[in-house]
C-alpha cells in the first residue's frame, strides 16, 4: 500500500505483518508453516511509485528431500512409463520398459578425453545412441531408441506431435530420438495422467535444471539457445533457495497474470508459498546484446541449455511479465533484468 497522507506504524509479529496509517490497517497473515523473524526487520522506507519497503527474514522448515523432483530420479529401470505430450496431452511413446537409465556426459567430453589421453581418442568414432531398452539422459533432453516408433526420419529432421504439431524434440540418427524435458510429461503406466498449466510446466523444468547444474557444476551463468541455434537468452541465477510467499488479506499481494490461458499465482486472497529460484536475464533476440551474448558464448564458465525455439520464446515472456510483476525499483540490477521462477 501507498501511505503517503499520515504517519504509519508497521506491526511485526512471528505470524503476521500489520501496517496502520490514520483509520486504516492493512494486514498480511502468513500461510501455515512459514514464521518471520522480527528481530531481522531493516530497511523500512518509503518509495514513490512502489510503497513501503522492507526486508524480513522468512523461517520455514526445509522441504522433504522426497519433494525435490528431478528427471534422473523420475525415470528408473524396469518400469514402464508413458510419454504424453505435455502441451495436448497426447501419447506419444506408450509402455516403455527401460532396462538401463543413465545420464550422459557433458556436451564436451569428447574433448576431454583428447585432453587426457597420450595416444589417439579411442572413442573418436563412437557414437551414444541407446539400445531398444536404454534411456540417457541430458541436461535438457532424454535420448530413446525409435526402432519400434512410427516418426522415424532422417537425422536432424524435427519430430512433431500429431495432435497438436508442438515440436518435441528432434532425430539425432534413423533410430534415435531426442525429446526435450519442457515437452513432454512421463508418468508410469499405472499411473494417472494429470495435465500441468504450460507456462507452470515450463519455468519449473528451467528453474530444476539450473539447480542441478549450478549444484553439479559450480555454474551460475547459462545461455538460452533455441534449436535453431540462436542464443535467445542469457541467465545469472543469483539464488535457488527463494521462497515466494502470497499472504491473504493484503492488497499489496495482488500482482495475478496470465501466460497461454492458464493462472501463473494464485488469486488474490489466496495463501500460498513457491519455491523458486532468483535470476537476472538478459533477450537477446533481434540482436539485443549481441555482444555479450558473444563474451558468453566464448566463456568456459558459461553453460549452454538447449531447448525449442518456440520454448525459448515461451521462456522469455514468461520472464518478462514476471518483471513487470515486481516494484519498479526492483526491476533492474546492474542492465540485468531481476525474475523470480517456481518450481
Amino acid at each position: 500500500a501507498d501511505f503517503l497522507s499520515s504517519p504509519v506504524d508497521v506491526s511485526v509479529a512471528v505470524d503476521s505483518l500489520e501496517v496502520r496509517s490514520g483509520g486504516s490497517c492493512e494486514a498480511a497473515a502468513l500461510p501455515a508453516g512459514v514464521r518471520l523473524a522480527p528481530a531481522s526487520c531493516r530497511g523500512l522506507r518509503h518509495l514513490p511509485g512502489d510503497g513501503l519497503h522492507l526486508r524480513l527474514r522468512l523461517l520455514r522448515p526445509p522441504p522433504s528431500a522426497d519433494l525435490v523432483f528431478t528427471l534422473r530420479e523420475s525415470l528408473k529401470a524396469q518400469k514402464n512409463y508413458v510419454f504424453h505430450c505435455q502441451s495436448c496431452g497426447d501419447i506419444i511413446v506408450k509402455d516403455r520398459k527401460f532396462l538401463r537409465v543413465l545420464p550422459l556426459p557433458s556436451e564436451n567430453w569428447s574433448a576431454l578425453v583428447e585432453e587426457w589421453c597420450c595416444h589417439a581418442n579411442p572413442f573418436a568414432r563412437s557414437t551414444l545412441h541407446p539400445q531398444h531398452g536404454d534411456c540417457f539422459l541430458g541436461d535438457t533432453f532424454f535420448l530413446l531408441n525409435s526402432h519400434n516408433e512410427s516418426h522415424k526420419s532422417k537425422e536432424n529432421a524435427r519430430v512433431i506431435c500429431k495432435r497438436c504439431k508442438t515440436m518435441l524434440g528432434e532425430t539425432v540418427s534413423s533410430d534415435t530420438v531426442k525429446y526435450y524435458v519442457t515437452e513432454m510429461i512421463i508418468r508410469p503406466s499405472e499411473g494417472s495422467f494429470s495435465t500441468t498449466p504450460r507456462s507452470q510446466f515450463v519455468q519449473s523444468m528451467v528453474a530444476q535444471c539450473l539447480v542441478e547444474l549450478s549444484s553439479a557444476k559450480s555454474t551460475f551463468r547459462f545461455t538460452i539457445k533455441g534449436d535453431d541455434g540462436k542464443i535467445y537468452i542469457l541467465i545469472w541465477l543469483l539464488n535457488s533457495d527463494t521462497l515466494l510467499v502470497e499472504s491473504s488479506g493484503s492488497s499489496s499481494f495482488h500482482s495475478v497474470f496470465t501466460l497461454f490461458g492458464d493462472t501463473f499465482m494464485a488469486s488474490s486472497g489466496a495463501m500460498g508459498t513457491w519455491n523458486a529460484v532468483k535470476v537476472l536475464y538478459q533477450p537477446c533476440i533481434g540482436s539485443r546484446n549481441k555482444d555479450l551474448a558473444d563474451a558468453w558464448e566464448n566463456d568456459i564458465g558459461v553453460h549452454s541449455l538447449k531447448f525449442p525455439s518456440e520454448t525459448c520464446l515461451e521462456l522469455l515472456l514468461i520472464l518478462g511479465l514476471s518483471t513487470t510483476s515486481l516494484p519498479p525499483s526492483l526491476r533492474c540490477m546492474n542492465s540485468f533484468q531481476v525474475r523470480n521462477r517456481c518450481y
